[in-house]
């Protein structure tokens, strides 16, 4: 996987950046808060982020304030309920109605107040060393002293950007100097030390333990063991408080998961969201199959010979493969004089058949074409199974210029503007049953 484009969406004056990576069957946001930076975690996180979209389409973004995104103004911070706009304009942007969502550190309780507020539009919450206030109160012992939360907040502050705060933060990285110098680099990239400042004390007022009870999405809490700035009791706290809730303790001391526990973080992620703690390859898809082939191809050749024909062959090959970038078709192999190609849509296939028809009609030459659409089994970049058959049996049933198509091809275009014309009925060699047949019309 390449690294994606960022793209950018409108939230109130700002613009949030935002990145989409795989085509996995569910949606997963990452929103690791403050110091990220889109351009920059590639650097050192993108195996994790990889392995993330190995099972999901992920989608990543940088708060308001933060990384690739706007920067705000110090005295006009956006609040914990506002930052909350962040999350639901990315989903917008992306089309994603319904996703999971991965949230770390302070990300933590912009999350979980959303998947309270959004019930309908988060399907489970991964929640990575956060916790739902920072402080002490007379009814949460377990937080942190004020005068502590305050001398942690003006080390972050006072030391953003340096490797020294990133041993502080992360002490398990400490001999990884390589390591250490990207995440600084990060952070200075990300935010100057006194916007990082006035960022990280917003976490002084924090408190979201009223929303754990109206979480009704499913929770897994991952959280290090004997971090000292997120002690392990808040991880417990969480748990304690969201109804049916998964704890997983972590070793380690660092406030974000590093590269070292990246590979059993994104297990638990994946068992987590799929039920399985790998993910599995994709081994069958549902595709439309199309199938070329050129009218006389072997009496052309006699008429012309070898050497002309290669010609000829290399000016087809330049225009289907032309048609089928625009059509994003998927070239699987080609036969000599004619192409086997997939489709994720049928409409897409025919226009794409279509224009191929015209386009080679200016060479002279004329082609048959079939399309089918079923499941086929992946076999690496090859597709194979019946449906494969089916194509190429009804391409071979198509006349000179003519766009043939299945039945089933044709049910799934309804109401796509294309017309057909019926072809009968009939045997395909080597497959059961008789098969309804259309021509594609125009």
């Amino acid at each position: 996987m390449q690294r994606p484009k960022t793209n950018y969406v409108t939230v109130g004056d700002s613009e949030v950046a935002y990145q989409v990576l795989g085509d996995g069957p569910l949606d997963l946001v990452f929103f690791s808060g403050i110091g990220s930076h889109l351009e920059l975690m590639w650097d050192w996180a993108g195996p994790f982020l990889r392995q993330l979209a190995s099972f999901s389409r992920l989608i990543l973004f940088d708060r308001r304030g933060t990384g690739a995104s706007d920067p705000v103004t110090l005295n006009a911070i956006p609040t914990w309920e506002e930052a909350t706009e962040d999350v639901q304009a990315v989903l917008d942007a992306v089309g994603s109605e319904h996703a999971a969502i991965y949230a770390e550190a302070d990300a933590g309780p912009i999350a979980m107040l959303f998947a309270a507020t959004h019930p309908d539009r988060v399907s489970a919450l991964v929640l990575g060393n956060t916790s739902a206030r920072w402080v002490v109160g007379d009814d949460y012992p377990i937080g942190l002293s004020v005068d502590v939360g305050q001398a942690i907040l003006d080390t972050l502050g006072g030391q953003w950007g340096t490797t020294e705060l990133v041993e502080l933060v992360a002490p398990d990285l400490a001999r990884d100097e390589l390591l250490v110098e990207l995440l600084a680099r990060q952070w200075r990239s990300a935010l100057t030390p006194r916007a990082a400042g006035a960022l990280w004390r917003t976490l002084l007022d924090v408190d979201v333990r009223d929303a754990l009870s109206a979480l009704q999405a499913p929770t897994l809490i991952l959280h290090a063991t004997e971090s000292d700035i997120v002690p392990f009791s808040h991880g417990q706290y969480l748990a304690d408080h969201i109804a049916g809730a998964q704890l997983v303790a972590r070793p380690g001391r660092a406030t974000g998961f590093i590269p070292v526990s990246f590979p059993a973080t994104a297990e638990h992620i994946a068992e987590f969201l799929t039920g399985a703690a790998s993910p599995v390859a994709i081994d069958r898809v549902l595709t439309t199959i199309l199938f070329s082939d050129i009218v006389s191809s072997t009496s052309q050749l006699a008429n012309v010979g070898d050497e002309a024909w290669r010609r000829v062959l290399d000016g087809h090959d330049r225009v289907v493969r032309a048609q089928l970038r625009h059509y994003r078709g998927r070239e699987i192999n080609t036969t000599g004089d004619g192409f086997v190609v997939s489709f994720d849509g049928p409409a897409r296939g025919i226009r794409c058949a279509q224009a191929m028809t015209e386009a080679l009609a200016t060479l002279g030459l004329e082609v048959r074409i079939g399309l089918h659409c079923g499941e086929c089994e992946v076999r690496g970049d090859d597709l194979a199974g019946l449906a494969v058959h089916i194509a190429a049996r009804v391409a071979s049933l198509a006349a000179p210029g003519e766009v043939l198509v299945s039945g089933t091809v044709k049910d799934l275009v309804a109401g796509a503007g294309i017309e057909f014309d019926g072809h009968g009925e009939h045997e395909l060699k080597g497959v059961p049953g008789s098969w309804k047949l259309f021509a594609v019309r125009g």
